[in-house]
């Protein structure tokens, strides 16, 4: 079944609401998809470039938006669609995760040049690779990632990526950005850049029947958080320790797949991606406690913030959450304000009661 087919199906069954900025966006998803039906197979791909002629090269493409636009949905539909063996859809903040996590292995065996094997693994069992939310926010990131990108284009790997930011926007007002100019220059030469300029952020759209979000910090939002608490815990909890490597992380209480933390115990504490894809990965329900307003005070806990909330999104945990302040309003004034409306929507569309695990209602 073709993309527009699949797309058009849902929007009969109610699921999807029509879009014509999302339609004309799925068009070229859906001219990609067949451009990579027509490759003929190849007997390697990993040291090689698979396309001889540079008329068989299929263009990548970069989808750039507001948040809440659909990007990563057509991006799915798209990778579901597409019959190429070897593909990958992996969000792009877990993806930096383990290539750091690779290089730091590679470097420990005095390897000169330790990104080209790294590539090189990645090349070998990859042929369509589909980023999901690509930023960049530290200067290692950007170095590596050029030089990364250089290798997969070289091999005639096919990129597709969502973004909130448009290509010339990525890194901006970082430390040395000059040397990140090149990747950008890179990206608009090697994939089509699409604006998804729908005015529409689809998320605020689902239902939220079920309260998960609960603020301000007062005594009545105590008194709901303590009584759903209670219920789903069924009154009896215990800590646990999750072991990452050499790191330990307490959870102060947990039972059967639900977890209840402070957010100082979450993000104040020195925490990085792999511990909260290990969080993510162990409970189905998570409740956070006392989640304050975030800003230029509390930069670095407001960045380990949003990487927590992507990664409990990407794994369609079920959140529950004190705050000091609704979504919209818990980061206004900071570096990271532009990257944290994305967060805002993610918060929002994981109250609707069609996300995660069902919470009993309490109202």
């Amino acid at each position: 079944m073709k993309l527009i087919d699949v797309y058009n199906k849902r929007i009969l069954s109610g699921e999807l609401a029509p879009d014509a900025n999302q339609m004309r966006t799925l068009q070229a998803l859906q001219d990609l998809t067949a451009q990579l039906e027509m490759l003929k197979p190849r007997s390697s791909w990993a040291v090689v470039n698979l396309f001889k002629k540079e008329h068989q090269k299929p263009r990548g493409i970069y989808i750039y938006g507001g948040v809440g636009r659909g990007k990563s949905m057509l991006m799915d539909l798209f990778f579901e669609a597409s019959t190429i063996e070897k593909k990958r859809r992996v969000h792009f903040h877990e993806f930096m995760q383990k290539i750091h996590e690779d290089l730091h292995e590679a470097r420990k065996e005095n390897i000169s040049e330790a990104i080209r094997p790294v590539a090189q693994e990645i090349i070998s069992q990859v042929k369509l690779l589909c980023f999901d939310e690509m930023q960049i926010t530290d200067i290692t990131d950007a170095m590596i990632v050029g030089r990364l990108f250089e290798f997969f284009f070289d091999a005639g790997m096919v990129i597709v990526s969502t973004s909130n930011r448009h290509p010339e926007e990525l890194y901006k007002n970082g430390l040395n950005r000059s040397l990140f100019l090149p990747f950008i220059k890179m990206i608009n030469q090697k994939l089509d850049v699409l604006n998804l300029d729908s005015t529409t952020d689809h998320r605020q759209n689902t239902s939220s029947k079920n309260v998960s979000y609960f603020y301000p910090l007062n005594e009545v939002t105590f008194n709901r958080i303590e009584q759903l608490w209670n219920i789903i815990s069924k009154g009896s909890s215990e800590p646990l320790v999750l072991k990452n490597k050499k790191r330990e992380i307490l959870i102060p209480f947990h039972t059967k797949g639900i977890a209840r933390i402070e957010f100082n115990d979450l993000c104040k504490k020195a925490l990085g991606p792999s511990d909260y894809i290990l969080i993510a990965k162990t409970f189905d329900i998570l409740m956070i406690t006392n989640v304050p307003v975030l800003g230029k005070d509390n930069n670095n806990e407001a960045k380990r913030f949003v990487t927590l909330i992507d990664t409990l999104y990407e794994n369609e945990i079920k959140l529950i959450i004190s705050s000091e302040a609704k979504p919209e309003e818990l980061y206004q004034d900071g570096p990271g304000a532009f990257e944290f409306v994305r967060t805002a929507s993610r918060l929002k569309e994981m109250q609707s009661e069609n996300w995660g695990a069902k919470l009993p209602n309490i109202n």
